[in-house]
């Protein structure tokens, strides 16, 4: 039991943190396909890499030690389940709650219960039906047994888990029943393919704008780590120099300083942050020339708070104060515009209306 709870807790983790990874294009997508971001799509989308890493930890982890691995048999006939079932029928009393609580007709009916999600996902989140569902519960059902059968293709000398052919077939059952229990959502909020109206501008808010300030947040947090964990394995294990790599400080300012610097970069060429970038914002009008608008925009977003956590301790504790001074600055202008805003007399705008225009100037007619 103890080792099911750890399978389970190690399926919510990973799956958070590929939820973490995936954040950013994962909003970017929402507003380029759809037309704005859903907080039940994203959940959905959540649900499904962890019912993902599940899959993976229950039906392959854990796996043995090599020498206390014992050789497990395999099952080929592909109506062995029906007598089963059949056993179940003749030796339990207690009608259909008794059969049901019988091992062999728990491990059946689990089998399909595990692989209905697949096919609930592959209806909503893919936009596909039955045919496609139950082609995909077997593929994967088809490539976790083989996985078991060949010891995890060679790395044990045999199986280490029982190939039943019959978990093929309760498996892809359980994907195709998952699809059609996909049809009670509605068909406009299936798929991935771009909405009626994704290209429409849609109105500036205040939520919207603190979507972008969490893009911008979560992008941040995970480029400084990814260039903190290169950055201490080369020390590590290039330079030899594990000293330094333990330290940490080369390591922080590697990725704060890279980090800093991408956002400036995006947002001197564009004008816009990544997070505005994502939500499809973009500041536009106020004071001075553009140069000076966007240097404002940096050190008022992001790029400040990256600068201030920057700064040796107790210092960059100022980059806590600076990020909930712009929330609330976020929260109290008019649109959300924030301490951008305040400071260079910008306005937001969405990044669709230019396009818009464009479009109506463009079908103007010539007299």
């Amino acid at each position: 039991m103890e080792s099911q709870l750890i399978l389970g807790v190690t399926a919510v983790v990973l799956g958070v943190v590929a939820g973490a990874v995936l954040f950013v294009p994962f909003v970017a997508i929402a507003y380029r396909r759809r037309g704005t971001f859903s907080v039940g799509r994203m959940l959905l989308w959540l649900s499904a890499l962890v019912y993902t890493w599940a899959v993976w930890t229950y039906t392959l982890l854990p796996l043995p030690d090599p020498r206390e691995l014992t050789c497990a048999g395999r099952n080929l006939d592909p109506m062995a389940f029906a007598d089963d079932i059949d056993g179940a029928l003749s030796r339990v009393s207690g009608g259909p709650v008794g059969v049901l609580t019988d091992p062999a007709v728990l491990q059946l009916t689990l089998n399909v219960l595990l692989f209905v999600p697949l096919g609930f996902f592959v209806r909503v989140l893919a936009g596909r039906g039955v045919l496609i569902a139950g082609a995909a519960g077997l593929a994967v059902s088809a490539f976790i047994e083989f996985t078991q059968l060949t010891g995890v293709w060679g790395l044990y000398p045999c199986a280490y888990r029982v190939f039943d052919v019959d978990d093929l077939l309760t498996n892809t059952l359980g994907a195709v029943l998952g699809s059609v229990a996909g049809l009670v959502v509605p068909r406009r909020h299936r798929g991935v393919a771009e909405s009626a109206g994704a290209d429409d501008p849609r109105p500036v808010t205040k939520p919207r704008r603190l979507l972008a300030m969490l893009t911008d947040w979560m992008g941040a947090v995970l480029l400084t780590a990814v260039v903190m964990v290169v950055t201490r394995s080369f020390l590590l294990y290039v330079a030899d120099d594990r000293e330094a790599a333990l330290e940490g400080d080369l390591a922080t300012l590697l990725g704060g300083g890279v980090t800093a610097a991408v956002w400036f970069a995006v947002i001197a060429v564009t004008g816009a942050s990544i997070g505005d970038l994502a939500v499809r914002l973009r500041y536009t009008g106020g004071r001075g020339p553009r140069w000076w608008r966007r240097i404002v925009r940096y050190l008022t977003g992001i790029g400040g708070y990256t600068l201030l956590g920057l700064l040796p301790t107790p210092w960059s504790s100022l980059a806590t104060v600076f990020a909930v001074v712009a929330v609330v600055a976020t929260v109290v202008t008019r649109n959300g515009r924030g301490l951008p805003g305040l400071l260079s007399g910008q306005d937001l705008v969405d990044d669709r209306a230019s396009v818009h225009r464009s479009s109506a100037a463009g079908t103007g007619t010539v007299r």
